[in-house]
């Protein structure tokens, strides 16, 4: 069989399940990716036919106006090894073909065809990045492209992947060849196209110059009613149609019985009719050409198994048509943008223009979500209620809310999260130029609320909070403590540290104050207590001296008037200060609680309160909390992320290609599970990553045990594995310093006479130098991907949980970190006047072991129990791991795609 030819159908080995899945494209619009398959010739016959003759010469370097059978099948038929093809599916239509063939060793030839209706809408690049991550999986290392010298739209996709391309020039045709490996440049190049194309399928939800509202009604007290009179009343400036198959029209505008009989262009549809004629409407929706749907029907995966699969359909169908979907079973979407006024949704309220984004997931608790903006005179500049979030999720919001003018501070209410890796890559990012407030519901038990078809995150509470650090998210505890926060955010600086002084006109909430800033990490550097007699004159001159003081960055004003006193002096002086000092002022006025209107300083910009407006808290425990918040972030945002620490020389291919051998074991893969690795295998990749693992040789009697002290050169210990006492504090199982025959013999007679031989295995080891023991564990999440953890090891420490998570890739200051944030690190500092541990070394050791978790999901779980940080080194006496294959990538991994569609919630 010559290069090229088909595979028979019989040798032909099923793709990869990850090689297919719902692609997001340049504008925002949705499209199906996939292997293909023989049964494709008719598609491939159909697309064939619709592409250009150009596009055509261009593919194939001379006329060839139809594909001949043997073409087709030689097209359709593919070993899904050395030659592969993906295609694009739109609307039951091929729209696209990209495919590689091996030409030599670990080195393939790469084309595509696009049709030319969807030309320009970056599909060859995201082909090209399928296709190399498939390449990569199969050993490819290499790709090459004969491209004519005229083609210049596709010379510059290959020049625009990120890849460094080498061209040549022969017999007039261009040769481009490149390595596949993922380079930071390429995979730069890749995100930059995911945030443009995630952040453009939400901009038209949120700028729609026109809005349908399917399943409108003339009847009071109906959703559909409800959706028509709060779009009208919010003066929305696009045009708005209503469909209604049985009413000639509603609220005064005519209705249209389907949305295809409207005579002009649809960009958002808001549905609220029964979920089983919600199908129906995607369809039609469709066929006119609207850009996305907000789903306002319940009756889908929070009624139950039946209502998933509903629901799971739903979804599909939007993104096998290019449809983007919020919702279903969701309260709809705001834009309080003066040029657009869209309220699609079913609250009555619409917020006052404000500069914070939001983002729920519960559709109930959307409207008591927005009352309390209103109430607090917050005010928003987007809001999107997700629902059940079959499709558009808080990822897409933070894309679009990155670049967005009109919001400065995130806001997020955190029912579940899909993809929480791409979620921490993308608030991090972020983070760095607006600030992200979270309430996580179910952080202590981890539970996902129905209606919500994600899997469940397995990764301890600890290490989700960690990844909330890591992207410099707030965290907080409730919806209250989100508003407190972000009213900070949105109207006053960031403070420089966390030096505060107290201004006020009551002692005893001076001193609540003081003793709140203490217990949250700020520090007191100034106490003015003016006496319940103060004038605003005096006010004024105390926070001016404050503001003025160089060792202070945050001022708390504490206000309480006399009686029969209305305190608007000294709300004018507040608002003045506040409007004009870079420090932040925050304020406890009146027991007021949000942006009084005494306090709010007028925003040209049309907001309800202006930059420089003073929020205040009902308590001044509540401000101070708020403040430290704040200050946690402003010092996140000061901390560079320095280069990625340095694990020194390490052998990935080699640690990739043991993993493999072990995995591709017969008996291994027939068992489909987890597999333990023996000691000889865990040295080995240990070894690979710069890691000793010192030798522990099992031992069964006294002739063995001397045999291993011989081997090992005496100076050596012999300890019990037996898990049962391994952690008890007076470590009777273990005896030290063994120099000789005769030593093991008393040693062995004292262990063995508290520990049956037969019972618990014993095994042999070199001395190691005193030190304090620590932990480095390390485990492939789900969700997560590879998260790794830090500790003094223990029982005691254990049983307290005092462990540091963070997840992979980390930086250099990360690792710091996670070395002192745990409450027993004084340990490895002199505490109490022992030896200081080398420390650099213990972070060393853990950068290794995060990148090599990081480099291998094969690698389920990794274990260093017993690490002895000495003065000079860490050596690592105790070790496990356990491999596994990888059913499904990372989920964020190297390649664009949306998030799998998942009928049943795994336990």
């Amino acid at each position: 069989m010559s290069p090229g030819d088909p595979t028979p159908t019989d040798e032909i080995e099923a793709p990869p399940a990850h090689w297919e899945g719902d692609v997001l494209l340049r504008d925002g619009r949705t499209a199906h990716i996939r292997p293909i398959r023989p049964e494709d010739a008719d598609l491939m016959v159909e697309f064939y036919a619709r592409v250009s003759d150009e596009s055509k010469y261009y593919r194939f370097f001379s006329p060839m106006p139809v594909l001949s059978d043997r073409d087709v099948r030689r097209f359709t038929h593919v070993d899904h090894r050395d030659r592969v093809a993906l295609v694009l599916i739109l609307q039951e239509r091929m729209i696209a073909v990209g495919r590689y063939d091996v030409v030599a060793d670990n080195e393939a030839e790469v084309a595509f065809l696009v049709e030319d209706e969807h030309q320009g809408r970056g599909i060859a690049q995201l082909l090209l990045e399928h296709l190399a991550q498939a390449g990569r999986e199969r050993g490819v290392e290499r790709f090459t492209a004969e491209v004519l010298p005229d083609n210049s739209r596709m010379i510059q996709t290959f020049r625009d992947a990120g890849y460094r391309v080498a061209s040549g020039y022969h017999d007039g045709v261009i040769t481009l060849e490149f390595s596949i490996d993922p380079t930071d440049t390429a995979i730069g190049v890749m995100r930059d196209r995911e945030h443009a194309a995630e952040a453009a399928s939400i901009h038209r939800f949120f700028h729609p110059r026109s809005v349908a509202i399917i399943g409108a009604s003339r009847r009071q007290d109906t959703i559909g009613q409800v959706l028509v009179r709060n779009l009208v009343t919010a003066d929305f400036t696009g045009r708005v149609y209503v469909v209604n198959p049985s009413a000639p029209a509603v609220s005064g505008m005519p209705a249209y019985k389907n949305v295809n009989e409207i005579p002009d262009d649809v960009d958002v549809a808001i549905v609220a009719v029964p979920a089983d004629a919600v199908t129906d409407v995607v369809l039609d929706c469709a066929n006119k050409g609207v850009h996305g749907l907000i789903v306002i029907s319940s009756g889908f995966a929070e009624t139950g198994e039946e209502g998933r699969k509903r629901q799971r359909h739903l979804a599909g169908l939007c993104r096998s048509y290019g449809l983007r979907l919020i919702g279903p079973n969701c309260l709809g979407a705001i834009n309080t943008d003066p040029r657009v006024q869209v309220n699609a949704s079913l609250s009555s309220v619409m917020p006052a223009r404000g500069r914070a984004g939001f983002f729920c997931q519960s559709g109930a608790l959307g409207s008591a979500i927005l009352e309390k903006v209103k109430n607090r005179g917050l005010g928003i500049s987007t809001f999107v209620s997700a629902g059940n979030r079959a499709d558009v999720s808080g990822n897409d919001l933070l894309q679009y809310w990155e670049e967005d003018d009109s919001t400065e501070v995130v806001m997020m209410y955190l029912e579940s999260i899909g993809n929480p890796r791409k979620f921490s890559r993308i608030a991090r990012r972020v983070s760095h130029r607006k600030p992200i407030v979270a309430v996580r519901s179910g952080r202590t038990t981890q539970g996902v609320p129905m209606g919500h078809t994600v899997r469940r995150i397995g990764a301890p509470q600890a290490a989700v909070d960690a990844m909330f650090r890591q992207a410099g998210v707030i965290q907080v505890d409730t919806l209250d403590d989100m508003f407190d926060v972000a009213q900070l955010l949105a109207h006053q600086p960031l403070p420089r540290g966390r030096r505060v002084a107290i201004v006020g006109n009551s002692d005893a909430l001076g001193l609540l104050a003081a003793d709140a800033a203490s217990a949250v990490g700020l520090v007191v550097n100034r106490s003015v207590a003016l006496g319940a007699d103060a004038t605003a004159e005096d006010f004024e001159d105390a926070l001016d001296d404050a503001i003025d003081d160089p060792d202070v960055d945050s001022v708390i004003a504490v206000y309480i008037p006399p009686l029969d006193i209305s305190g608007e002096e000294v709300a004018n002086v507040l608002a003045a200060v506040g409007e004009q000092s870079d420090k932040p002022l925050v304020s406890s006025f009146l027991g007021a609680e949000g942006i009084p209107e005494l306090l709010r300083v007028p925003d040209v910009a049309g907001s309800s309160a202006g930059r420089g407006s003073v929020p205040s808290y009902p308590a001044v425990e509540a401000a101070v909390r708020a403040l430290a918040r704040v200050v946690e972030y402003a010092v996140w945002l000061r901390t560079p992320d320095g280069p990625s620490a340095d694990p020194g020389e390490v052998d990935g291919r080699a640690a990739t290609r043991l993993v493999q051998r072990i995995l591709a074991d017969p008996e291994v893969a027939a068992a489909d599970r987890e597999v333990e690795l023996d000691q000889a295998q865990l040295a080995t990749l240990l070894r690979a990553y710069g890691i000793e693992l010192w030798p522990s040789l099992p031992v069964a009697d006294i002739d063995t045990a001397i045999a291993a002290g011989d081997q090992l050169g005496w100076e050596v210990v012999l300890k019990s594995t037996l898990a049962s006492v391994r952690e008890r504090p007076g470590q009777a199982h273990v005896w030290r310093h063994i120099k000789d025959a005769d030593d093991m013999r008393e040693a062995w007679s004292t262990v063995s006479g508290l520990i049956d031989p037969a019972v618990g295995q014993f095994v042999v080891q070199r001395n190691a130098p005193p030190g304090v023991p620590i932990a480095v564990r390390s485990f492939e999440d789900p969700l997560f991907g590879p998260v790794v953890s830090f500790g003094v090891s223990g029982p005691i420490i254990d049983l307290l949980g005092d462990l540091a998570y963070r997840i992979p890739p980390l930086g250099k200051h990360e690792v710091s970190a996670m070395v002192r944030e745990v409450r027993s690190s004084p340990l490895l500092f002199g505490y109490r006047g022992a030896d200081p541990v080398d420390v650099a070394a213990v972070e060393d050791l853990i950068a290794r072991v995060a990148e090599l978790q990081n480099d291998l999901p094969q690698v389920s779980s990794l274990e260093l129990s017993l690490v002895m940080a000495g003065v000079d080194a860490a050596t690592v006496l105790t070790a496990s791991g356990r491999v596994a294959a990888v059913k499904d990538p990372r989920p964020d991994s190297l390649v664009r795609r949306m998030p799998d569609l998942i009928t049943t919630i795994p336990d």
